[in-house]
């Protein structure tokens, strides 16, 4: 007999449409409106990129892609799809309240972000486990897949398929940029998290794994709140290796990141490619995860590993 249990795939979230904009920052901001100078530099940035993210329709593309993929790996479990987002509707907790709704008394949460962090997919996970706690549900928590083989080969695939577009004679002049979103440096220390860490880890895996031989790692996409985050900015530290190493070649693989959307269309694509050209080196971005077998298999096989 078949057993149904929910898979609650959370997400970030994004803007569906322009008047979604502002109370969606507004939701990021902690009920905080933002200013008028704010939200009209955010609107800037979805504009650049096309009009809104596409982050939206790939996240539900993902959540699809892993519960076919779920439900082809196990014989007698069928994974029911929850979608759960944190700045956004349809909210973690209206997704937790459907699984109820729905009759669901176990499920695997899974969160779009391959590195765990307390402040970020630890939230995901406090937020869905107190409202599923209500309803006496049974959660799952798949807390990340970074170290996963198909995630690593996945990577490393692209990173090398980027080289061959380069001369073999420069390949000693290109460095790869390994980065992912950073965070409030206070808030990592009090807990002595384990995001950086897995961010070095990942990065120390590639360059053994692929045939790239300069790697360094950085963070991007800094929150504005006053307060020191991780570090160094990958635009800045653009600039340092060039000064320090004269790269010819900058290949970024924010592996924090499991698709396109505003933070790399427009913090990759267009800041650090602005940094590129000033200093006269050629900008490459190989494409993200989105469905790729390799990305979606990473996180079956560390769901089988934990259920």
């Amino acid at each position: 007999m078949t057993k149904t249990i929910g898979l609650l795939v959370m997400a970030y979230g994004t803007p569906y449409k322009e008047n979604d904009i502002e109370p969606y920052y507004t939701d990021i901001r902690r009920g905080k409106k933002p200013t008028e100078e704010e939200l009209q530099d955010l609107k800037n940035r979805y504009e650049f990129i096309g009009g809104l993210s596409p982050l939206a329709s790939t996240t539900d593309r993902q959540a699809e892609a892993l519960t076919q993929a779920l439900n082809e790996a196990y014989k007698d479990v069928e994974f029911k799809l929850y979608l759960g987002l944190k700045h956004i509707s349809p909210y973690i907790e209206e997704a937790v309240e459907k699984m109820h709704n729905d009759g669901i008394e176990e499920a695997v949460t899974v969160v779009l972000a391959p590195h765990y962090s307390s402040f970020s997919v630890g939230s995901y996970d406090d937020r869905a486990q107190e409202e599923a706690d209500k309803y006496g549900i049974k959660l799952t928590h798949i807390k990340h897949y970074c170290h996963q083989s198909k995630f690593i080969k996945y990577w490393a695939n692209k990173i090398n398929e980027t080289l061959e577009r380069i001369p073999r004679e420069e390949h000693n002049q290109t460095v790869l940029v390994v980065s992912a979103h950073s965070l409030p440096k206070a808030l990592l220390e009090s807990n002595n998290d384990s995001y950086p860490k897995e961010l070095h880890e990942t990065a120390e895996i590639l360059k053994q794994d692929s045939n790239i031989i300069h790697v360094a790692e950085g963070w991007q996409s800094e929150g504005n709140t006053g307060t020191p985050w991780l570090g160094p900015d990958v635009q800045d530290l653009t600039r340092d290796l060039y000064h320090q190493h004269q790269y010819k070649n900058f290949i970024y693989t924010p592996v924090g990141f499991v698709c396109e959307h505003l933070e790399v269309l427009y913090d990759n694509d267009y800041e650090c490619k602005v940094v590129c050209d000033d200093i006269g080196a050629n900008y490459y971005r190989p494409d993200m995860p989105n469905t790729d077998p390799l990305f979606i298999g990473a996180i079956v096989d560390e769901v089988k590993a934990h259920f």
